[in-house]
Formats: structure tokens, sequence, C-alpha cells
């Protein structure tokens, strides 16, 4: 098969396995056509037989190089195509064959049952436009007390899916076949929470005054499970994964009984090493900054920070000794105007794309008084992008306007 694989080629695959009807017997009750109804069904299935009779790793060679925009079709030609489909073979040819796009995604929930999602190509040199895409629910995104479940939400990718987890509901988005479907919600109703994906497996921690409790989320078994206690109760924080450490960061820390006894953790950290089922206490944020976004890229963690007056940018080293790990290093901060962090009104959502490189989106709130100044309103929404082996931010388009409070994960589609 060629390099790039066209409708015209597209659409005999498919042929390839559906049986043609003009082979079929016009009469087929009539017993003196039997034995030539027979014959013809061998004809037929000889028709089908080249693509059905290739071994699977033939067939994923083909299937691997279809076009991107044909793969929501693939799941729909029969059952075998769709198991290929999830294989990780597959995802392997789709990468090998340069056939996988780095991009950042945001989604969001409407109150009208709508999944919209918006996907930003990163090419090597540039990035692209978003594309924008909208998918009806199959089911009601609210919960039992009526309030929207997905407007806080945190947007965890594992493999080409993306799980939006929000307050008491669960989806998963198939980046690829555009495929929707409900999974279980958390066992603790949480709001604006930690959240990190190791090994495949979902972890949250945070967002709620009733519990510690850290919940570990199997996608094979659709399944949560509490696996641990967290060392604070904290509220508004902000998670990331790196060498197999889930990072837990910032936000307010609470208390139970009637009063919540909320004060800052600002640059504080908690880690929890998912194999050894044990807790690491790095050193804080230098500098005394608020933790506002956070992302693990391979064996680092990357953290932004509030100072009121200015935002900064660390680097956590994975791997150092003692239960404190590594070290901070503080890197070029991002281009934001630095009016943005006043008041605490700049958010960002900050997720790994590819290896090298990270992407953080600006959410912007309202600051002292109730309005948002005129240098934070002109960032609202803005996508900075920051190279990490050359060390240098860059600005990609701005998030469509519909999505300026959307989650956001990296994922290669």
């Amino acid at each position: 098969m060629a390099e790039s694989c066209n409708s015209r080629s597209f659409s005999w695959l498919v042929k390839s396995c559906i049986p043609d009807p003009r082979r079929e017997i016009a009469n087929p009750s009539s017993e003196s056509h039997r034995g030539h109804r027979s014959s013809v069904a061998v004809v037929a299935s000889s028709a089908a037989a080249p693509i059905f009779s290739l071994p699977d790793d033939l067939l994923l060679e083909c299937l691997g190089r279809v076009s991107s925009s044909s793969l929501p079709s693939l799941p729909l030609v029969c059952r075998r195509f769709a198991l290929l489909l999830d294989s990780p073979d597959f995802f392997h040819l789709r990468r090998l064959h340069g056939r996988l796009r780095r991009s950042i995604h945001a989604v969001s929930v409407s109150d009208l049952a709508v999944l919209t999602s918006a996907t930003l190509p990163l090419a090597s040199t540039a990035a692209d436009s978003w594309e924008v895409t909208a998918f009806p629910l199959p089911f009601s995104p609210q919960i039992s007390d009526g309030s929207g479940s997905f407007s806080h939400a945190r947007a965890v990718p594992v493999g080409r899916s993306v799980y939006l987890i929000g307050r008491g509901a669960t989806i998963l988005y198939d980046t690829w076949t555009g495929h929707i479907a409900s999974r279980s919600p958390t066992l603790f109703p949480r709001k604006k929470f930690a959240a990190a994906a190791i090994a495949g497996k979902i972890y949250v921690a945070g967002g709620s005054s009733r519990t510690s409790a850290v919940e570990e989320y199997d996608p094979s078994a659709d399944e949560w499970k509490v696996i641990a206690e967290a060392p604070r109760r904290r509220y508004g924080c902000v998670g990331a994964a790196a060498g197999g450490v889930f990072y837990v960061a910032g936000g307010l820390r609470v208390g139970s009984g009637r009063a919540l006894d909320a004060h800052v953790c600002a640059g504080s950290v908690d880690a929890y090493h998912v194999a050894g089922r044990g807790w690491l206490r790095p050193r804080a944020v230098p500098g005394g900054g608020c933790v506002v976004g956070a992302c693990g890229v391979g064996e680092h963690v990357y953290i932004l920070a509030s100072h009121a007056v200015e935002i900064s940018f660390w680097r956590w080293e994975v791997g150092g000794r003692g239960r404190r790990g590594g070290d901070w290093t503080r890197l070029d901060p991002p281009p934001v105007p630095s009016r943005v962090g006043l008041g605490g009104a700049v958010l960002f959502s900050c997720a790994a794309v590819g290896a090298d490189r990270m992407a953080a989106v600006v959410h912007v709130s309202a600051v002292r008084g109730g309005t948002v100044d005129e240098a934070a309103a002109s960032a609202d929404g803005a996508v900075l992008v920051y190279d990490i082996p050359g060390g240098e931010w860059t600005r990609g388009p701005d998030l469509p306007p519909g999505f300026r409070r959307a989650a956001c994960a990296g994922v290669e589609c």
C-alpha cells in the first residue's frame, strides 16, 4: 500500500470486508439452487479473503497508514478492525509512519449535554490553528444535586484518550475516533483537585473537605479505589506525574468540622511514590510563591508560581536521594504580562506535549473588586509553549472564546 491512504484505497479496504450482494441468488428459497448458492458463497468468501486472510501484523501495517480523517470509520468496518485499532501495536505503527500529531486538546462540556473539543496540532516549527468539533453526549452531564459536573474538571490523557474528570462524573473521550462514553465517577465528589496519570492509571487527590483519600483509577476495569491518605487535605491544588511519582501541589489546606480552618499551602508539595506506596515531601517552591500550574515531562516536574507581582517558572529534579527527592532549578518565566498575577487572578492549565515540550494555557479570574484589568483580560486564553531542550517560550494561537475555562491535555492523535 502507498505511504498515503486516500479515500479510494480506504473504500477498497472496507469493501473487501463486506460480501458483494450482487453475488447472492435471486430466489434463496428454491431447492434447485441450493447447491449453486453454496458454490457462489465460496466465490464470495474468496473475494473477501484477501484482507481477512492477512495476518494481524500485515493488516496492522495497512491500517497504520490510514489517514486521520478515516480513523473514525475503522471500528465500524468489523470487530477485527476495532480490536486492532485498540492494540498498542497500532499506536506504535502510527507513530512510526508519522501519522501521529502532538496536539493540545481543550475539552469542555456544555449545559446542553454537548462535549466540545478544540485541537491545536503542534508541528516541529510552529503551531497550526485550532480545530473545533462538537459531540452530543449519550447521557446527562449532571449529578444528583443538579449542579454542573464539569465546571472545574481535570483532563487526564491516557494513550490516545482523554479522561475528563468532574465532580461526580467522568467522561472518556477518544481523540482518534470521537467516541464518547460515561465512566465511573470518583468515589468522593471533588472540585479543583489534583489529577495525573502514571503507567496507564489515573490518580486524584484533594478537592474535598470530607476526605484526604488518594484514589486510583484503572481504565481497563473502569474502577476507582482508595490507595492512600494524603498528608494534607487540599482544595484548589494541581497535580503532576514524573518518575512514577504523583505530585500534589499548592492550594488551600482545609480541615474537618464546621469551620474549614483553611489557610494557604502556597508552594508546598506532597509526593506519592506509586510503586513504593509511600509519601515523599519535597521542599516547597522557593520564594514563597503560590503554585498555579504544574506538569510532569519525563523525569522532571515543571511548576508555575504566582508571586503577586510576577510569575516564576521552576523545574523539580526527580530522583534525588532522601525523602525530599531532588532540588529546584529556576527557569525563564513565560511571556505573560506581570500584572495578571495581582490578587491571584491567574491559573494555568499545563500539559506535556511529547517528551520535549509543555503547554501552559492561561486562565484569568476576577481580581480584587470583581474586575479584570486590561493586561489580565488580554492574556486570558493565551497558549504558551515551552521548548524544553531550547529553554524558550513561544506563544501559540489563543484559545477560541468558548474554551477560556476548558480543561487541557496533550495527546498524540
